[in-house]
């Protein structure tokens, strides 16, 4: 067994607004530097929240495509391309991990902006295969948490375990274009809980996250955005370290906290 140093770490990122894929802010110049210190990884699996769909899917295409799943921003955001290879081969190493569960070979879907808005900044060049895991919306968190342990052994094979969501997100509250604006307490405390939770070791509590009453339904109202988190806890090996490289609120109820293990 490869010991802990050949292991790729497995990384969370917060990735709010679209529109930090075209800026140089405080959240991207904190993944630029993250990323300076990361190993270079063989293929990055990555894990959005923008790809929730019923059954399990991952990509197959040799060339993924730029999906610009959005609407309302400017021309500019959409003409953003991120023309990373894809690998087929990390897809069926992965349907093997995860025998007996059917995972469907997608050649249609392909890096949505979950997914490039942040490995714009990570790996700008875009030279490293990039393969993407559906969410399966059919699956309760104790479910996909399993799953994602399944895909642990990609790690000692060079695979970077990248899950791109947001642990509070809450849109109906944000303050749009009101800047700078405090986070809303409930945010607050559903994340320093949370953030306590996983340096304690305590999965369940993290996996179990709609038994924490009124501050988790505020700041998870819907699964898909906070749903990735478990995919990287998923993939940590017992007494790992792990760490917040970025923490910090946009616009009062968007985490924009980073988790990463090893």
């Amino acid at each position: 067994m490869a010991d802990q140093q050949a292991r790729m770490p497995a990384l969370f990122v917060g990735h709010g607004n679209p529109m930090n894929a075209l800026e140089l802010n405080v959240w991207t110049k904190a993944w630029r530097e993250l990323a300076a210190r990361l190993p270079r990884p063989r293929a990055v699996l990555a894990v959005s929240a923008h790809w929730y769909t019923p059954g399990g899917r991952v990509t197959v295409n040799e060339q993924p495509p730029t999906i610009h799943d959005f609407g309302g921003f400017p021309r500019e955001l959409s003409e953003v391309q991120y023309p990373a290879p894809g690998s087929p081969e990390l897809a069926e190493r992965m349907a093997e991990l995860m025998a007996p569960m059917t995972i469907a070979q997608d050649p249609n879907w392909g890096l949505d902006h979950g997914t490039w808005s942040v490995l714009v900044h990570l790996f700008p060049n875009a030279d490293i295969p990039v393969v993407q895991l559906g969410l399966d919306e059919t699956l309760d968190p104790a479910q996909h948490y399993a799953l994602a342990s399944a895909l642990r052994a990609l790690r000692e094979e060079g695979v970077l375990v990248f899950g791109s969501g947001n642990v509070v997100h809450n849109l109906e509250a944000i303050a749009w274009g009101r800047q700078p604006v405090e986070p809303f307490d409930w945010a607050v405390r559903f994340e320093t809980a949370l953030c306590g939770h996983i340096e304690a070791g305590r999965v369940d509590e993290v996996v179990a996250y709609e038994d924490g009453g009124p501050d988790a339904a505020l700041s998870v109202p819907t699964p898909e955005h906070y749903l990735p988190l478990l995919y990287v806890l998923g993939v940590r090996h017992p007494d790992e370290p792990v760490s917040f490289p970025v923490e910090g609120f946009d616009g009062g109820s968007v985490s924009m906290l980073s988790v990463q293990v090893g």
